[in-house]
């Protein structure tokens, strides 16, 4: 039997690479390709291509504390790029592809409410970019879905995990900023079950949800002319555009913020109660951003000099900070995550890595935090120096 299932998925396979539609097998195997890619085969799937942001390489600054770069973790991880690669991070083209006869394909994880996303194009290719793939899930979503929503034209710019505050922030508001600004807002697509966060960051620029087309998630929407917009996460162009776009006024930022997570699920500072003293002795005031409203939140940053938090969610918000605030991040460097780092570098501030230890018998992402107490006091010693200048 274990024959027979081999030389059945490598005929399947065979048949696929052949030019035979994947449809015809249940889409159990699926050819990938990337929007270059089917440009350059120039396979009519590609309607228009147009380059908005050209490929650059970033010069950015060490963390204030870091005094050689080879100190900087340079495992890559799940996010294919480390601590190590910010100083000189490429940051990808923006693009917006057209593309002919796709089929859109949402789900959400039971287990945790994630949100994945993958294309079907015309002749059963699955883009592949950097936040979303063709899997087994799409598939059997494929198959299982109701009567598809069938649209002329549509543009899509949702990736992995919109409904994560700090993905929302960060690699779709600008989105959103940049199609407003271009005057190609119409056909874009907004999921109908999401986050009030999305909605009250949409209303904060202007764009009213409610006047925008929906989809249902795990309906498959088949599109004509489907427009695509590749982005990276981290380019300053996009990053500081939710910044840009708001009235911040004259005030002077002078506020020191602590962004606890002591309510949180996962990633605590467990010895927070050692710790909080040092911050509170330097002027720092503790917040709880899970009881702010995401307006509370903007203006909160808009007057804050010094923005402190475990690595979480929080810390996105210094997306509207003034450029040049000083930015804290408490980490374990074990897993590293660049991502904060790579934010702050991309928005202008100064940002400072205090390394943590990982604790529990969990998955990383999971663990909660210790951080030792002379670490914390050194770093804020040197910031309360600089601020002080």
């Amino acid at each position: 039997m274990g024959r027979m299932r081999h030389w059945h998925r490598a005929f399947i396979k065979r048949c696929v690479d052949a030019g035979m539609p994947a449809r015809r097998f249940g889409y159990r195997y699926v050819r990938s390709a990337t929007p270059r890619e089917l440009h350059d085969y120039q396979s009519g799937e590609v309607l228009k291509c147009e380059r908005i942001h050209a490929e650059n390489v970033a010069h950015n600054p060490l963390p204030v504390n870091v005094p050689d770069r080879d100190q900087l973790p340079a495992e890559r991880g799940w996010w294919h790029y480390s601590f190590h690669d910010v100083p000189s991070r490429t940051s990808t083209p923006t693009t917006t592809w057209t593309l002919a006869d796709c089929r859109v394909v949402t789900y959400l994880r039971p287990d945790n409410g994630d949100f994945w996303v993958g294309i079907l194009t015309g002749q059963d290719r699955a883009l592949s970019l950097r936040e979303f793939h063709f899997r087994e899930t799409h598939r059997q979503a494929l198959l299982s879905s109701p009567r598809p929503l069938k649209l002329e034209r549509a543009t899509w710019l949702l990736e992995r995990v919109y409904n994560n505050y700090s993905h929302w922030l960060t690699a779709h508001l600008p989105k959103f900023l940049l199609m407003k600004e271009r005057g190609e807002l119409s056909d874009v697509l907004l999921p109908a079950q999401r986050p009030c966060f999305v909605d009250d960051s949409l209303r904060m620029y202007g764009i009213e949800p409610a006047s925008m087309r929906t989809f249902d998630v795990g309906t498959t929407v088949e599109v004509e002319e489907l427009t695509l917009v590749e982005s990276d996460r981290f380019r300053p162009e996009l990053l500081r555009m939710p910044r840009e776009h708001l009235a911040s006024g004259d005030r002077q930022p002078t506020r020191r913020v602590f962004i606890s997570r002591e309510h949180a699920p996962r990633r605590r500072l467990m010895n927070e109660d050692l710790i909080w003293p040092l911050f509170e002795r330097d002027g720092f005031e503790r917040v709880f951003t899970e009881r702010m409203s995401f307006a509370e939140q903007v203006r909160l940053m808009q007057e804050t000099s010094v923005l402190a938090a475990p690595h979480g969610a929080g810390l996105t918000n210094m997306m509207f900070c003034r450029e040049g605030t000083h930015v804290i991040e408490i980490a374990d460097l074990t897993f590293p995550n660049p991502n904060f780092y790579a934010t702050a570098a991309a928005l202008g501030h100064h940002y400072w890595l205090i390394e943590a230890e990982g604790v529990g018998d969990v998955h990383p992402l999971e663990k909660d935090l210790r951080v030792e107490p002379s670490a914390v006091e050194a770093v804020l010693t040197r910031v309360e120096a600089t601020v002080a200048r």
